[in-house]
This record gives C-alpha cells, structure tokens and sequence, in this order.
C-alpha cells in the first residue's frame, strides 16, 4: 500500500462526489467484502469443491480495497503506517509465540 493510492481514491471521491461519512463507508465496507464471500461461496458450490477465483474475483477485490482506502482516508489514518505497524505486531507474536494471532 502506498499514500499514492490513498490520493488516487481521495481525488476520484472529490471528482465524483463520492464523500460521505465513516459510517456509512464502515458499512460499505462489510458490504463489499460480503460480496466477496459471496463469490467463494459460489465458486465453490457452497464449499463443495475447492476455490478457484472467477471472473469477479480482482473487481471485487478492488471494491473491497476501495472501500477500505475510504474509510482509512474518512478516519486520518495512513494504511502505509498502519500496516507497518500491524506486521511489527505480527513480527513480534511469532517471534515470542509461534503465531500470529491473538488467542493463542
């Protein structure tokens, strides 16, 4: 992630007149990312086979992460830093638990 990208979805927002508040980009969001669910669901006949990306799969990437650009540039917060700062995090619980996540 790069602040370009950051700019580019600000600047097309303004263009378009796009902004809105953090609650309803939050909503857009999960919105966008059920859609993607909705897309491994499908491809994978309800979990009945394995998971191949089909034709939707990069256009629904992409509203996803337009959607998340949106709501870090609602809410101040460079995803650049952010994502530093969350793979330090990582870096750290592997280092001292073999594992990423948190409830372990």
């Amino acid at each position: 992630m790069d602040a370009e990208m950051q700019k580019r979805v600000a600047g097309f927002v303004e263009l378009h007149g796009l902004d809105t508040g953090v609650v309803y980009r939050v909503l857009d969001l999960v919105s966008e990312i059920g859609e993607l669910s909705k897309e491994i669901l499908n491809a994978t006949d309800y979990g009945n086979s394995g998971f191949q990306p089909g034709e939707n799969w990069e256009e629904e990437l992409g509203d996803v992460l337009f959607s998340l650009i949106c709501v870090a540039n609602s809410t101040g917060i460079d995803l650049e830093q952010a994502l530093s700062e969350v793979l330090e995090k990582y870096r750290k619980r592997i280092e001292s638990k073999r594992d990423a996540g948190s409830g372990r």
